[in-house]
Protein backbone atom coordinates (compact mmCIF):
# COMPACT_ATOMS: atom_id res chain seq x y z
CA UNK A 1 0.00 0.00 0.00
CA UNK A 2 1.16 3.76 -0.75
CA UNK A 3 0.22 5.94 1.56
CA UNK A 4 -0.03 9.95 1.25
CA UNK A 5 0.27 11.67 4.67
CA UNK A 6 -1.85 10.06 6.75
CA UNK A 7 -5.33 8.82 5.24
CA UNK A 8 -4.87 8.83 1.61
CA UNK A 9 -4.06 5.32 1.08
CA UNK A 10 -3.31 3.81 -2.88
CA UNK A 11 -2.88 0.02 -3.56
CA UNK A 12 0.96 -1.28 -4.41
CA UNK A 13 2.26 0.38 -7.60
CA UNK A 14 -0.71 3.15 -8.10
CA UNK A 15 -1.57 4.42 -11.68
CA UNK A 16 -2.41 8.46 -11.37
CA UNK A 17 -4.39 10.43 -14.35
CA UNK A 18 -1.77 14.03 -15.35
CA UNK A 19 -3.51 16.95 -14.86
CA UNK A 20 -4.09 18.10 -18.53
CA UNK A 21 -5.20 21.36 -18.67
CA UNK A 22 -8.47 21.25 -21.31
CA UNK A 23 -8.21 17.98 -20.72
CA UNK A 24 -8.55 16.33 -17.51
CA UNK A 25 -12.27 17.99 -16.53
CA UNK A 26 -14.87 15.65 -14.73
CA UNK A 27 -16.38 13.87 -17.27
CA UNK A 28 -12.76 12.76 -18.62
CA UNK A 29 -11.94 11.95 -14.88
CA UNK A 30 -15.43 9.78 -14.72
CA UNK A 31 -14.31 7.52 -17.86
CA UNK A 32 -10.63 7.12 -16.24
CA UNK A 33 -12.12 6.46 -12.91
CA UNK A 34 -13.83 3.72 -14.54
CA UNK A 35 -11.18 2.19 -15.71
CA UNK A 36 -8.73 1.85 -13.04
CA UNK A 37 -7.75 5.12 -12.48
CA UNK A 38 -5.94 5.39 -8.86
CA UNK A 39 -5.78 9.07 -8.71
CA UNK A 40 -6.69 11.86 -10.06
CA UNK A 41 -6.21 15.55 -10.46
CA UNK A 42 -7.79 18.47 -11.72
CA UNK A 43 -6.96 20.49 -14.54
CA UNK A 44 -4.38 22.78 -13.01
CA UNK A 45 -5.92 26.29 -11.72
CA UNK A 46 -4.45 29.91 -11.67
CA UNK A 47 -3.98 30.84 -8.14
CA UNK A 48 -4.84 34.34 -9.13
CA UNK A 49 -7.50 33.19 -11.23
CA UNK A 50 -9.27 31.67 -8.32
CA UNK A 51 -8.76 35.29 -5.89
CA UNK A 52 -10.17 36.93 -8.68
CA UNK A 53 -13.26 35.00 -8.22
CA UNK A 54 -12.23 33.85 -12.19
CA UNK A 55 -15.82 31.82 -13.21
CA UNK A 56 -13.50 29.52 -15.34
CA UNK A 57 -11.51 28.97 -12.39
CA UNK A 58 -14.00 27.99 -9.51
CA UNK A 59 -15.56 25.46 -12.11
CA UNK A 60 -12.39 23.36 -12.00
CA UNK A 61 -13.07 23.54 -8.59
CA UNK A 62 -15.76 20.69 -8.95
CA UNK A 63 -15.01 17.46 -7.69
CA UNK A 64 -17.47 14.75 -7.17
CA UNK A 65 -17.86 11.90 -4.87
CA UNK A 66 -17.46 9.42 -7.30
CA UNK A 67 -13.81 10.21 -8.22
CA UNK A 68 -12.51 10.10 -4.81
CA UNK A 69 -9.23 10.43 -4.23
CA UNK A 70 -9.15 12.99 -5.96
CA UNK A 71 -6.72 16.26 -5.60
CA UNK A 72 -7.33 20.00 -6.67
CA UNK A 73 -3.73 21.13 -8.62
CA UNK A 74 -2.79 25.27 -8.42
CA UNK A 75 -0.09 27.28 -9.67
CA UNK A 76 1.14 30.42 -9.57
CA UNK A 77 4.23 32.36 -8.43
CA UNK A 78 3.29 34.80 -5.71
CA UNK A 79 3.40 33.49 -2.20
CA UNK A 80 0.41 35.09 -0.88
CA UNK A 81 -1.70 34.24 -3.52
CA UNK A 82 -1.10 30.58 -4.14
CA UNK A 83 -1.72 30.65 0.11
CA UNK A 84 -4.81 32.01 -0.68
CA UNK A 85 -6.00 29.92 -3.62
CA UNK A 86 -4.96 26.83 -0.90
CA UNK A 87 -7.34 28.03 1.71
CA UNK A 88 -9.88 28.57 -1.16
CA UNK A 89 -9.17 24.59 -2.57
CA UNK A 90 -8.97 23.45 1.98
CA UNK A 91 -13.00 24.81 1.60
CA UNK A 92 -13.92 22.34 -1.12
CA UNK A 93 -12.67 19.37 0.35
CA UNK A 94 -10.29 17.59 -1.83
CA UNK A 95 -8.69 14.48 -0.70
CA UNK A 96 -5.08 16.91 -1.81
CA UNK A 97 -3.50 19.74 -3.07
CA UNK A 98 -1.08 19.60 -6.09
CA UNK A 99 0.71 22.58 -6.80
CA UNK A 100 2.14 22.71 -10.20
CA UNK A 101 5.85 23.34 -11.01
CA UNK A 102 5.62 21.47 -14.52
CA UNK A 103 3.76 23.52 -17.06
CA UNK A 104 6.49 24.86 -19.40
CA UNK A 105 4.59 26.32 -21.93
CA UNK A 106 5.62 30.60 -22.55
CA UNK A 107 2.48 32.34 -21.06
CA UNK A 108 2.76 30.33 -17.67
CA UNK A 109 6.70 29.45 -17.45
CA UNK A 110 8.07 32.69 -18.33
CA UNK A 111 5.62 34.62 -16.04
CA UNK A 112 7.41 32.54 -13.00
CA UNK A 113 5.25 29.95 -12.57
CA UNK A 114 5.18 26.46 -13.55
CA UNK A 115 8.16 25.06 -14.90
CA UNK A 116 9.48 28.81 -14.56
CA UNK A 117 9.47 28.36 -10.85
CA UNK A 118 12.61 25.74 -11.39
CA UNK A 119 14.77 28.38 -12.23
CA UNK A 120 14.52 29.59 -8.85
CA UNK A 121 14.91 26.71 -6.27
CA UNK A 122 14.70 29.12 -3.13
CA UNK A 123 11.56 30.36 -4.40
CA UNK A 124 10.27 27.01 -4.88
CA UNK A 125 10.88 26.04 -1.37
CA UNK A 126 8.94 29.55 -0.41
CA UNK A 127 6.48 29.22 -2.40
CA UNK A 128 5.76 25.48 -1.43
CA UNK A 129 6.29 26.60 2.31
CA UNK A 130 3.59 29.09 1.97
CA UNK A 131 0.75 26.62 0.93
CA UNK A 132 1.41 23.59 3.42
CA UNK A 133 1.26 26.32 5.84
CA UNK A 134 -2.06 27.58 4.86
CA UNK A 135 -4.08 24.01 3.92
CA UNK A 136 -4.73 21.34 6.39
CA UNK A 137 -5.01 19.17 3.30
CA UNK A 138 -1.47 17.03 1.86
CA UNK A 139 0.15 19.02 -0.52
CA UNK A 140 2.10 17.48 -3.27
CA UNK A 141 3.85 18.29 -6.49
CA UNK A 142 4.23 17.96 -9.42
CA UNK A 143 7.66 18.79 -11.79
CA UNK A 144 10.10 18.12 -14.14
CA UNK A 145 13.91 17.34 -14.28
CA UNK A 146 15.15 20.67 -14.31
CA UNK A 147 14.91 24.08 -16.41
CA UNK A 148 17.67 22.70 -18.79
CA UNK A 149 20.18 20.38 -19.37
CA UNK A 150 22.43 22.57 -17.76
CA UNK A 151 20.18 22.61 -14.88
CA UNK A 152 18.73 19.29 -13.81
CA UNK A 153 18.11 20.06 -10.08
CA UNK A 154 14.98 17.27 -9.58
CA UNK A 155 17.60 16.09 -7.04
CA UNK A 156 17.53 18.61 -4.83
CA UNK A 157 14.19 19.97 -5.40
CA UNK A 158 13.22 16.75 -3.80
CA UNK A 159 14.94 16.61 -1.11
CA UNK A 160 13.95 20.09 -0.39
CA UNK A 161 10.45 19.89 -0.98
CA UNK A 162 10.20 17.11 1.35
CA UNK A 163 11.90 19.17 4.03
CA UNK A 164 9.39 21.82 3.66
CA UNK A 165 6.40 19.15 3.81
CA UNK A 166 5.11 17.70 0.77
CA UNK A 167 3.50 14.39 1.20
CA UNK A 168 4.59 12.88 -2.52
CA UNK A 169 6.25 14.00 -5.59
CA UNK A 170 5.18 13.57 -9.51
CA UNK A 171 8.02 14.02 -11.49
CA UNK A 172 7.97 14.49 -15.45
CA UNK A 173 11.21 13.19 -16.89
CA UNK A 174 11.77 15.94 -19.42
CA UNK A 175 13.32 19.40 -18.69
CA UNK A 176 11.15 22.52 -19.28
CA UNK A 177 13.52 23.34 -22.71
CA UNK A 178 12.33 19.99 -23.86
CA UNK A 179 9.00 20.68 -23.58
CA UNK A 180 7.32 17.36 -24.84
CA UNK A 181 9.85 16.50 -27.15
CA UNK A 182 12.68 13.52 -27.17
CA UNK A 183 12.42 10.75 -24.82
CA UNK A 184 11.39 10.77 -21.27
CA UNK A 185 14.55 10.76 -19.05
CA UNK A 186 13.71 8.39 -16.09
CA UNK A 187 17.58 7.94 -15.04
CA UNK A 188 17.22 10.85 -12.73
CA UNK A 189 13.99 9.90 -11.16
CA UNK A 190 15.42 6.73 -10.32
CA UNK A 191 17.75 8.56 -8.10
CA UNK A 192 15.47 10.80 -6.64
CA UNK A 193 14.18 7.37 -5.72
CA UNK A 194 16.62 5.76 -4.21
CA UNK A 195 17.93 8.44 -2.32
CA UNK A 196 17.77 7.11 1.11
CA UNK A 197 16.74 10.68 2.48
CA UNK A 198 13.57 10.42 0.29
CA UNK A 199 10.26 8.95 2.42
CA UNK A 200 7.63 10.09 0.13
CA UNK A 201 6.58 8.12 -2.61
CA UNK A 202 8.10 9.07 -6.11
CA UNK A 203 5.43 8.67 -9.16
CA UNK A 204 6.97 8.76 -12.70
CA UNK A 205 5.44 10.03 -15.88
CA UNK A 206 6.43 10.40 -19.71
CA UNK A 207 6.16 8.37 -22.41
CA UNK A 208 4.18 5.56 -20.69
CA UNK A 209 2.09 4.25 -23.45
CA UNK A 210 1.84 0.63 -23.28
CA UNK A 211 1.21 -2.24 -20.42
CA UNK A 212 4.94 -3.44 -21.53
CA UNK A 213 6.58 -0.08 -20.73
CA UNK A 214 4.62 0.52 -17.63
CA UNK A 215 6.12 -2.66 -16.09
CA UNK A 216 9.80 -2.24 -17.78
CA UNK A 217 9.74 1.28 -15.94
CA UNK A 218 8.36 -0.36 -12.54
CA UNK A 219 11.63 -3.06 -12.92
CA UNK A 220 14.27 -0.51 -14.31
CA UNK A 221 13.34 2.50 -11.99
CA UNK A 222 11.34 1.47 -8.98
CA UNK A 223 9.09 4.08 -8.73
CA UNK A 224 6.53 4.18 -6.38
CA UNK A 225 3.70 4.21 -8.90
CA UNK A 226 2.84 5.74 -12.64
CA UNK A 227 1.16 9.23 -13.83
CA UNK A 228 0.04 8.45 -16.87
CA UNK A 229 -1.62 11.35 -19.05
CA UNK A 230 -1.28 11.85 -22.68
CA UNK A 231 -1.83 7.73 -23.44
CA UNK A 232 -5.21 7.97 -22.25
CA UNK A 233 -6.87 10.69 -24.23
CA UNK A 234 -9.04 8.54 -25.91
CA UNK A 235 -8.18 5.63 -24.64
CA UNK A 236 -8.96 5.23 -20.83
CA UNK A 237 -8.14 1.54 -20.84
CA UNK A 238 -4.91 1.61 -20.70
CA UNK A 239 -5.38 1.86 -16.99
CA UNK A 240 -6.75 -1.61 -16.44
CA UNK A 241 -4.72 -3.05 -19.30
CA UNK A 242 -1.57 -1.86 -17.66
CA UNK A 243 -2.54 -3.75 -13.97
CA UNK A 244 -3.61 -6.81 -15.00
CA UNK A 245 -0.36 -6.84 -17.51
CA UNK A 246 2.23 -6.77 -14.39
CA UNK A 247 -0.05 -8.58 -12.23
CA UNK A 248 -0.36 -11.55 -14.61
CA UNK A 249 1.75 -10.93 -17.64
CA UNK A 250 -0.77 -11.07 -19.43
CA UNK A 251 -3.49 -8.60 -21.80
CA UNK A 252 -6.77 -7.97 -21.86
CA UNK A 253 -8.57 -7.74 -24.95
CA UNK A 254 -8.55 -4.62 -26.53
CA UNK A 255 -12.07 -3.06 -25.89
CA UNK A 256 -14.28 -3.62 -28.81
CA UNK A 257 -16.35 -0.86 -31.08
CA UNK A 258 -18.88 -1.15 -29.18
CA UNK A 259 -16.50 -0.69 -25.60
CA UNK A 260 -15.12 2.76 -27.64
CA UNK A 261 -18.83 3.18 -28.23
CA UNK A 262 -19.99 3.14 -24.83
CA UNK A 263 -17.22 5.13 -22.89
CA UNK A 264 -17.68 7.56 -25.72
CA UNK A 265 -20.86 7.91 -25.14
CA UNK A 266 -20.46 8.59 -21.46
CA UNK A 267 -18.27 10.91 -22.15
CA UNK A 268 -20.45 12.95 -24.23
CA UNK A 269 -23.05 13.03 -21.82
CA UNK A 270 -20.98 13.55 -18.73
CA UNK A 271 -19.64 16.82 -20.51
CA UNK A 272 -23.61 17.94 -21.41
CA UNK A 273 -24.06 17.50 -17.96
CA UNK A 274 -21.47 19.55 -16.37
CA UNK A 275 -20.94 22.15 -19.21
CA UNK A 276 -24.39 22.49 -20.63
CA UNK A 277 -25.21 21.51 -24.12
CA UNK A 278 -23.40 24.19 -26.31
CA UNK A 279 -20.55 23.94 -24.19
CA UNK A 280 -20.39 20.62 -23.43
CA UNK A 281 -21.30 19.29 -27.11
CA UNK A 282 -18.36 22.05 -28.70
CA UNK A 283 -15.76 21.01 -26.24
CA UNK A 284 -16.16 17.31 -26.78
CA UNK A 285 -15.57 17.61 -30.19
CA UNK A 286 -11.81 17.29 -29.59
CA UNK A 287 -12.11 13.93 -28.37
CA UNK A 288 -14.00 11.68 -31.34
CA UNK A 289 -11.06 10.84 -32.78
CA UNK A 290 -9.20 9.50 -30.45
CA UNK A 291 -11.75 7.33 -29.03
CA UNK A 292 -12.02 6.37 -33.14
CA UNK A 293 -8.91 6.48 -34.33
CA UNK A 294 -7.53 3.73 -36.69
CA UNK A 295 -10.55 2.76 -38.33
CA UNK A 296 -10.55 2.57 -41.82
CA UNK A 297 -12.89 5.29 -43.94
CA UNK A 298 -13.76 7.13 -40.32
CA UNK A 299 -13.61 10.20 -42.03
CA UNK A 300 -17.17 10.91 -43.01
CA UNK A 301 -18.41 9.89 -39.56
CA UNK A 302 -15.71 12.12 -37.92
CA UNK A 303 -16.87 15.47 -39.42
CA UNK A 304 -20.74 14.24 -38.31
CA UNK A 305 -20.04 13.99 -34.70
CA UNK A 306 -18.31 17.43 -35.21
CA UNK A 307 -20.95 19.09 -36.56
CA UNK A 308 -23.75 17.90 -34.90
CA UNK A 309 -25.63 20.20 -32.02
CA UNK A 310 -27.52 17.83 -29.97
CA UNK A 311 -27.27 14.61 -27.98
CA UNK A 312 -29.24 12.88 -29.72
CA UNK A 313 -28.09 12.87 -33.22
CA UNK A 314 -24.70 12.26 -31.46
CA UNK A 315 -25.53 9.43 -30.30
CA UNK A 316 -27.08 8.09 -33.15
CA UNK A 317 -23.86 8.37 -35.63
CA UNK A 318 -22.22 6.66 -32.63
CA UNK A 319 -24.56 3.54 -32.72
CA UNK A 320 -24.34 3.73 -36.62
CA UNK A 321 -20.38 3.48 -36.45
CA UNK A 322 -21.17 0.79 -33.81
CA UNK A 323 -23.04 -1.47 -36.12
CA UNK A 324 -20.84 -0.78 -39.17
CA UNK A 325 -17.71 -2.02 -37.25
CA UNK A 326 -19.12 -4.74 -35.21
CA UNK A 327 -16.00 -6.84 -35.13
CA UNK A 328 -13.45 -5.05 -36.07
CA UNK A 329 -10.12 -5.60 -34.82
CA UNK A 330 -8.38 -2.76 -33.59
CA UNK A 331 -4.43 -2.60 -33.25
CA UNK A 332 -3.37 -2.89 -29.26
CA UNK A 333 -0.19 -1.26 -28.80
CA UNK A 334 1.56 1.11 -28.97
CA UNK A 335 -0.57 4.12 -28.64
CA UNK A 336 0.26 7.30 -29.75
CA UNK A 337 1.14 9.86 -27.62
CA UNK A 338 -0.67 12.76 -28.53
CA UNK A 339 1.01 16.26 -28.75
CA UNK A 340 -2.06 17.96 -27.33
CA UNK A 341 -0.49 20.25 -24.65
CA UNK A 342 1.75 22.45 -27.00
CA UNK A 343 -0.40 25.30 -25.71
CA UNK A 344 -2.26 25.03 -22.41
CA UNK A 345 -4.12 28.08 -21.88
CA UNK A 346 -4.19 29.78 -18.66
CA UNK A 347 -7.20 31.65 -16.73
Amino acid sequence: MIKIGDHINLPDFPLLLAPMEDVSDPPFRAVCKDHGADLMYTEFISSEGLIRDAIKSRKKLDIFDYEKPVGIQIFGGDEESLSLAAKIVDVTNPDLLDINFGCPVKKVALKGAGAGVLKDVDLMVRLTDAVVKSTTLPVTVKTRLGWDDNNRNIEEVAERLQDVGIKALAIHGRTRAQMYKGEADWTLIAKVKNNPRIKIPIFGNGDIDSPEKALDYKNRFGVDGIMIGRAAIGYPWIFNEIKHFVQTGEHLAPPTIEDRVAVCKKHLHKSFEWKGPKVGIFEMRRHYTNYLKGMPGIKDYRFKLVTLDTVEEIDAVLDEIAIKYQGYEFEKTPIELINYHEKCPVT
